[in-house]
């Protein structure tokens, strides 16, 4: 293969922990899980006190379903990275597709906390507080994403949708405005825009 020749030629050792992370890597990319398991391993082999591979075979487990050997795997990074963030949100897919969703929600925040960059923990989160009933802190999460990523349309939607739940419709509409002025065709931003409107004209007093 091109990608392995090139990984392992970049620094010249078949042997490198990061020729195999990286190989890792992109066959993860790819769907190719079985290779990626092999080189994974390999490169727990070469470094057993870095966390990414154990990572890396978390994820592949929790591809597959096996949800005690991924839970094995973050646990043994989280033990060799007590910051290891993605560790972190590992466990908290794994809580989710338990619907143990207050662990979900308390492993989501803990990765955040470390990464308020990882998106996979921010809509986790999101999902996990529409089952719980709890949008406070993931509001504030959203909110610090988009100064970073300010023309997020997911991230922007996933907002909006919390500002209304928490009855907060002017916010609320404010940001669905912005998707729409960013993207014309979003449908979505624009039924939930109807709704929120709604909302605003009965909470008018009479009269005005």
């Amino acid at each position: 293969m091109d990608i392995e020749r090139n990984i392992v030629g970049e620094d010249n050792s078949v042997g490198s922990f990061e020729a195999f992370r990286d190989l890792g890597v992109y066959y993860t990319s790819t769907g190719d899980y079985a290779q990626a398991q092999q080189y994974y391993e390999k490169a727990a082999v070469l470094w057993p006190d870095e966390s990414g591979p154990y990572v890396g075979l978390g994820m592949i487990s929790l591809q597959n379903n096996h949800l005690e050997d991924a839970e094995l795997a973050f646990k043994v990074a989280c033990r060799l990275d007590r910051n290891c963030a993605k560790a972190y949100a590992g466990h908290a897919m794994i809580a989710q597709k338990r619907a143990d969703y207050e662990k979900a929600f308390e492993m989501y925040l803990k990765c955040l906390e470390l990464d308020t960059d990882n998106l996979s923990a921010l809509l986790g989160l999101f999902q996990t507080s529409c089952q719980m009933g709890s949008f406070a802190r993931v509001i504030y999460y959203l909110e610090v994403y988009l100064t970073m990523h300010p023309d997020d349309s997911s991230v922007m939607f996933s907002l909006a949708a919390l500002y209304m739940k928490e009855d907060n419709f002017a916010k609320s509409r404010d940001v669905l405005l912005n998707i729409i002025e960013l993207y014309p065709d979003n449908k979505e931003a624009a039924n939930l825009l109807e709704e929120v409107e709604h909302n605003l004209a009965h909470l008018k007093p009479a009269g005005v």
